[in-house]
This record gives C-alpha cells, structure tokens and sequence, in this order.
C-alpha cells in the first residue's frame, strides 16, 4: 500500500463534500508530475486531503476505491482519474506553515514542490503528519 496527499481548493470540493458525498471520481489534475503520480496510485491506497487557498492545511484521510482509469470526460486517454471515499477528518489539521517549520518533512514534496496536486508521502513522512495532527 501507499500513500499520497491530493490537493483540492475547499470552495471548490471539500474534505466535507466528499464525506457528503461518500464517494467521488477524483478528476481535474493536469500535471504532468501530478499524473504520472495519479497512475502510480493503486486502489487501497491511503491519501492525506489537503486543502489549498486560504486554508492551506491537511483536513482529513481517504481512501482509494479503485485503479486508475481513463477520464470519461476527456478525448485525451493520458488524463487519468480514481474513485476516491472518505476515511476521517484528522483531529486537528496540519497547516502548511507548521509542515515548512518542521525539519523532519523539509524533503516533503508539499515543501519543495508545493504546487503539485497529487504527491507521494513515505511512510516516515505519514506517520510524523498523524502525529503532527494529534491521531
């Protein structure tokens, strides 16, 4: 199993709106790196949501519900997606500043490359983020 961090901007999708909905094809990414990352993902996978904008903070845990496939919506079969369910919302979210300050994740990707929308997360790194948020 691994693990990932989606972004998404809360006015637009939500850690709620997923808990709402129960399930959600995850779509929209256009990143090269980021697609690469999306195809690597597997069903099973854990994935930290992290939300962007004025938040900038982890909120919650999912969990992957399927392979990567082809987006419907698209003409382009290298636009790839994933049916994503919510897991948990973390107890207290972790925000970007505190992850920059923190020496243990300086070779996190949200910390070196913070605009990528989908980035792996190690297990070092998973862990520490749980423990940052209070889990």
């Amino acid at each position: 199993m691994s693990r990932w961090l989606f972004k998404t901007e809360p006015t637009h999708y939500s850690f709620d709106d997923l808990a709402q909905n129960k399930k959600a094809v995850w779509d929209g990414i256009t990143n090269n790196l980021a697609l690469k990352h999306l195809r690597g993902v597997r069903k099973g996978d854990e994935v930290f949501i992290y939300h962007t904008g004025d938040e900038k903070r982890l909120v919650g845990i999912a969990h992957i519900s399927s392979n990567p496939y082809p987006d419907p919506k698209q003409n382009d079969p290298k636009m790839a997606v994933v049916d994503i369910k919510p897991g948990r919302r973390l107890k207290r979210g972790v925000t970007l500043a505190e992850i920059k300050a923190d020496k243990a994740l300086k070779n996190f990707d949200l910390v070196r490359n913070s605009r990528l929308s989908v980035m792996p997360v190690s297990d070092a790194q998973w862990q520490h983020l749980l423990e940052l948020s209070g889990e």
